[in-house]
């Protein structure tokens, strides 16, 4: 896990490469064609569908990781040093700290060309970026880079973690590191893809939504209360974690907010307020109201954090390891 780590840390999502998130957005869309046209309108059938689809996602992307895992067994078939490149190379895919982190920086190196940085924060955002400016811009970056640390990150990380520890524990015959991985960024692409209230989405993408919720619930929390470990002084711990807690609890979504909400204060950057999606304006609550606005250098702290809380999880899960 630590050799994937460093390998997405390095090159990232190499659009030359083939990516399982890529399969698993192909696979939803084929889904929801051929279930939408079934369901019609109809609620009870849309969320028959969407549970169809999440659970067709979800055991197909860990077991397919599960017959990978199979690869760096002693009866694997392939010689060793490839077959744990394989699978070294499929735990990489579903981490994203390096695209998160360039896609963030791409938005931050074209302002303050307004216009190229709308268009760039466009791809990584689901708001109505059309009238945002610099500040406002600047505060969705730190807002996404946030929130998508813990989905893009942690919580893939944190299933990983997991899936070594029941191997560890004697289940190697069970779903390992990869299989528990992909099963969660299934739900993640499922959450991104259907995860919307509007339409018949409100219905389809239920399932995927409260799984992905389910599975994210945990590694939100740790992440809370290890960022300020790793980022203040351990005297300010508690009461980072309780004014973090109490800012991010209002806010609708059981992760989001307290993702970006411990990212604030222990970055120094005030998140929230009104964002447009669509045609609606949502009035997100204020996290760490007592921080200055978004600015360039407090994004780019923002998200050395997340790399340093990264390899602070990595060091102890290895050290875990060696004591076991």
């Amino acid at each position: 896990m630590i050799v994937a780590a460093g390998l997405d840390l390095l090159v990232g999502d190499p659009r030359c490469c083939p990516h399982p998130v890529v399969g698993m957005g192909r696979v939803i869309s084929g889904l929801r064609n051929w279930i939408e046209p079934w369901a019609g309108d109809r609620p009870f059938r849309l969320r028959a569908g969407g549970g169809l689809i999440t659970f067709v996602l979800v055991l197909g992307s860990g077991g397919a990781g599960w017959l990978l895992e199979r690869l760096i067994l002693p009866q694997s078939p392939l010689p060793h040093p490839l077959a744990s490149l394989l699978v070294v190379i499929a735990l990489a895919s579903a981490l994203a700290a390096r695209s998160l982190r360039d896609s963030v920086l791409a938005v931050l190196q074209a302002l303050p060309n307004l216009p190229s940085a709308r268009d760039r924060l466009s791809w990584i955002v689901g708001r109505d970026v059309s009238q945002l400016d610099q500040d406002d811009i600047l505060r969705a970056s730190a807002e996404t880079a946030s929130e998508n640390a813990v989905d893009g990150l942690f919580a893939p990380l944190f299933w990983m973690l997991i899936g070594a520890g029941l191997w560890k524990a004697g289940f190697s015959q069970g779903p390992g590191p990869l299989a528990l991985a992909w099963a969660f960024k299934a739900s993640s692409t499922l959450d991104s893809m259907l995860g919307y209230k509007h339409g018949r989405l409100r219905w389809l993408g239920t399932a995927g939504a409260r799984l992905d919720d389910l599975l994210t619930w945990l590694p939100c929390r740790l992440v809370v209360i290890t960022l300020p470990l790793v980022s203040l002084s351990w005297a300010q711990w508690s009461s980072t974690v309780r004014a973090a807690s109490a800012d991010g609890k209002p806010d609708p979504s059981p992760n989001a907010g307290l993702s970006e909400s411990i990212f604030a204060h222990c970055a120094d950057v005030q998140m929230g307020g009104l964002n447009r999606y669509g045609n609606t304006w949502i009035n997100k609550p204020l996290l760490s109201a007592h921080s200055g606005k978004a600015t360039d250098s407090g994004v780019r702290k923002l998200l050395n954090l997340g790399l340093k809380l990264e390899s602070a999880w990595l060091v102890v899960a290895a050290g875990c390891s060696l004591v076991q």
